[in-house]
């Protein structure tokens, strides 16, 4: 199984980027998929994640700048990222987890600098 993630990039701060990720049909009724970021050297983190219970969940430090969607036509999970600061600058990782199986992106980089 393999996810394809795309859209990072270099960006000003208070620019947008949207990252993509696409995924084979046969997991997209995860029980959960989300994103993760990791910053060289640190634990990879949480940014966002669809949960089946949940609903849609966020760090404290993007809420209200990023927002995940999921285009079932497509099968794609989608996270938009607005007002991008310095600190969000990170490899960013997408993740379904399905009938107990982790299935993890190959990162995509994402810098936020002037």
């Amino acid at each position: 199984v393999q996810l394809q993630a795309s859209g990072g990039g270099l960006v000003q701060p208070g620019g947008s980027l949207r990252l993509s990720c696409a995924a084979p049909g046969s997991i997209f009724d995860a029980n959960q998929m989300g994103w993760y970021r990791r910053v060289a050297a640190k634990e990879r983190e949480l940014v966002a994640q669809i949960d089946v219970v949940a609903g849609a969940v966020y760090v404290d430090s993007v809420k209200g700048r990023f927002e995940i969607s999921r285009d079932s036509a497509k099968n794609t999970l989608n996270l938009q990222m607005n007002k991008l600061k310095p600190e969000d600058t990170a490899v960013y990782y997408c993740h379904f987890f399905v009938r107990g199986t982790d299935y993890w992106g190959q990162g995509t980089q994402v810098t936020v600098s002037s």
